[in-house]
């Protein structure tokens, strides 16, 4: 049973309603990240001297393009139509057609070396990516990294993707910019004083607001994770959260999310207005200053040709370049930065090469004069949800160490529970709980792991040999340990199926029963001293079960089964039930005695052979 989304998982926190201007702390990460993301793409370019090189050769004929573009027809005007000579001015325009005929060339010499810059990119990102998620998953007390998928594809796209569009932009702003002022100050220098200072006051507010912009986008990003997090947190709690209810502190929860995602998307748009501002200042104040100014230039001595050759240069050239260098920056700029801030951070530091790859032995068991406990719970009161009547109250059990335990109860009565419970990843609401004296609260995950293994009704197998899967739990498992296990489970018709223990895997190829006959043989490996089985048998046939059971039982450690047969709690040392209002323990014949649930229990299994 899976805890709703408010209980058994500890308060959830709220997400801090951001503002545009960071605190301290946040403004000192926002500078280490963008120190990150510099460094990154400051190694990356210097290792491709000659790739740069090259683009800026064929980038220098888009130069000489721009500049031929508006010369040409300043010429043609004062040269050729306006002196009644239209061969001249006829001559001029065709030399203004042939440099955008060679803009063909230039576009291709460009864009073929564009991949030498934007691949290198992507495959650090993926190494990278690669080598935090091996990291995380390696490293002492780490788990799986839940977002190692989405790295390696979507987000390394977006990188690549957005990293090809920055430099295709910046470098056509760059050339057509330097062509056009080139071109501007050889018509007429006055023609710089007009359309430079809109153009740098624009460029000055747009690269003001780049890094707020890039702030808000990546609270926006964050909080649309947040929403899909909390949708996939009910959707999976969805039956507790009704039968606890728990529907408004869901819905709150949820409502909060959404509240931030679209605040955060209010933010982003008034960045974009500012955008939108900084655009229209550069891009279109240029023009009509140009315009206005006319007559002044005319009385300046500029030809009217030469006015019609800075139209040219600052509408056919400079303004869709400056144009497509703010939308670019603006939208892929912005996740650029974002992406690279999160793909660029530092894994975690590699584990020793000392270490052990399999779970470290487990503790000696504390000694008290008794017979040593594998799993002790005292007063244990778990609930889902505040008033919800609890799935175990007050419950007291030991089991000591080398016993075999099983659980019996109606569906849904808690049997679950008590193994999420004894296996720490369900925390009660009070009581204590204890692995071999120490108490679980305490206990990090690496301790835990080395400590108990629960196995689900739900088999886990990935592509790989079957070897590999046996092993998951203790790697460094020799050949001898693994063909043990092997033998004691009956496992040899499932290796002989597959092809051999060193034949790789197809999951989806394998039955039910065939994948939870794959997680008791690595149950079986495992090196934690107590197995906890939640209806690991459930697919198999009585007989495969029996084998099972017994294999495991006989294994050195202690056992704690679900038992849905009354042959698997036969086999038990003693047997626990459950019925919702008190736990009764003890052999078979005792809760015969003493118990009418588990006479129920027997009466529907009916008689059955051990």
């Amino acid at each position: 049973m899976t805890p709703p989304p408010s209980q058994g998982r500890g308060k959830e926190p709220t997400t801090p309603q951001a503002t545009d201007r960071p605190a301290p702390a946040a403004a000192a990460r926002e500078t280490d990240s963008a120190r990150r993301v510099t460094a990154s793409l400051r190694s990356l370019l210097m290792r491709r001297k000659g790739v740069l090189a090259k683009l800026a050769a064929w980038s220098a004929a888009e130069s000489a393009q721009t500049f031929l573009g508006g010369y040409c027809v300043a010429r043609a005007l004062d040269d050729g139509f306006l002196r009644d000579a239209p061969a001249t001015g006829l001559l001029w325009l065709a030399g203004a057609a042939v440099a955008i005929l060679f803009g063909a060339p230039v576009v291709r010499g460009v864009f073929a070396q564009l991949p030498h810059l934007t691949e290198p990119l992507r495959d650090q990102l993926v190494r990278g990516s690669v080598v935090r998620a091996l990291r995380t998953a390696t490293t002492t007390g780490g788990g799986v990294d839940a977002t190692a998928v989405s790295r390696l594809t979507s987000q390394t796209e977006i990188a690549r993707d957005s990293f090809a569009g920055l430099v295709l932009a910046t470098r056509s702003f760059v050339f057509v910019a330097v062509g056009a002022f080139v071109g501007l100050l050889s018509l007429a220098p006055q023609f710089l004083l007009v359309v430079l200072p809109p153009l740098v006051l624009g460029l000055a507010l747009f690269t003001a607001s780049l890094r707020p912009m890039a702030r808000a986008q990546h609270r926006y990003l964050d909080a649309d994770e947040a929403v899909g997090r909390r949708a996939e947190i009910t959707r999976t709690a969805l039956r507790d959260t009704v039968a606890c209810g728990a529907q408004e502190a869901t819905a709150a929860q949820n409502r909060r999310a959404v509240d931030e995602a679209a605040a955060a998307q209010r933010a982003l748009a008034r960045w974009a207005s500012v955008r939108t501002f900084s655009v229209a200042t550069a891009g279109q104040l240029p023009v009509l200053l140009l315009l206005a100014a006319a007559p002044w230039l005319l009385r300046q001595g500029v030809t009217a040709g030469a006015v019609v050759g800075a139209l040219t240069y600052v509408l056919q050239s400079l303004l869709p370049a400056l144009h497509t260098l703010m939308a670019v920056l603006g939208t892929a700029g912005a996740r650029l930065f974002v992406v690279l801030d999160r793909l660029t951070l530092p894994p975690p530091p590699a584990p020793s090469p000392a270490a052990p790859l399999a779970p470290p032995a487990p503790p000696a068991p504390r000694r008290t004069g008794r017979v040593a406990t594998a799993l002790e719970l005292r007063h244990v009161r778990t609930a889902y949800g505040p008033g919800a009547h609890p799935v175990l109250d007050a419950l007291e059990l030991t089991v000591e160490q080398g016993e075999h335990i099983a659980v019996v109860g109606p569906s849904g009565i808690g049997k679950s529970t008590l193994l999420h419970v004894a296996a720490g990843m369900l925390t009660p609401d009070r009581g204590d709980v204890r692995l071999f004296g120490r108490a679980v609260a305490a206990c990090p995950p690496s301790e835990l792991t080395a400590l108990r293994v629960l196995i689900p009704q739900e088999a886990y197998v990935f592509t790989g040999t079957l070897r590999d899967n046996l092993r998951y739990l203790r790697p460094g498992a020799d050949r001898s340990a693994v063909d043990r296990a092997v033998e004691a489970l009956a496992l040899e018709p499932l290796v002989d199926r597959v092809g051999g223990l060193d034949r790789t895997l197809t999951p989806d190829a394998l039955s039910l029963g065939e994948r939870q006959l794959i997680a008791l043989g690595r149950a079986h490996l495992a090196p934690a001293p107590l197995l906890l089985l939640d209806e690991a048998t459930c697919h198999l046939d009585p007989v495969a079960e029996a084998t099972a059971e017994r294999g495991l039982s006989t294994r050195p450690g202690t056992l704690v089964v679900v038992a849905h047969r009354l042959s698997s709690a036969l086999r038990a040392d003693r047997i626990l039930v459950l019925d919702g209002t008190r736990a009764q323990y003890g052999t078979h014949d005792e809760l015969l005695e003493r118990s009418a649930l588990y006479r129920d229990l027997v009466g529907h299994w009916g008689p059955v052979q051990v």
